[in-house]
């Protein structure tokens, strides 16, 4: 198996973990399709030779989604401990969370689909 189909395996199923976790989340009918939408992108990487702007235009969104979702103050994200202590480490873990998906859309958007 090739280093590229092998790290789109590792990112669908990152991102299907990520959806799970949403399940106990205040707002799991925002957060499980955003970390699904990035699997869906992933598996149609592997299986069709998509435009980059398939991968480029939700990165956009999901970056200034992030931006406009960062706290005023950081305070970490607590990843020890479950819950949600303040609203900025709520924020810090949903921008963050966006984050992720914009790198990962965007390694989508430039590993070759040749091999893919």
């Amino acid at each position: 198996m090739s280093v590229k189909k092998s790290l789109l395996y590792l990112s669908i199923a990152l991102m299907l973990l990520f959806a799970f976790f949403q399940w106990n989340d205040p707002d799991p009918h925002i957060w499980i399709p955003i970390y699904l939408i990035v699997a869906f992108l992933g598996w149609r990487k592997m299986k069709y030779k998509d435009s980059s702007l398939v991968f480029i235009l939700p990165a956009i969104v999901y970056f200034l989604w992030g931006v406009s979702l960062y706290p005023e103050q950081w305070e970490g994200v607590m990843l020890n401990e479950m819950g949600m202590k303040t609203i900025n480490i709520e924020l810090g873990r949903e921008s963050l969370g966006l984050f992720i998906n914009t790198l990962i859309l965007l390694i989508y958007a430039f590993l070759p689909s040749n091999e893919a």
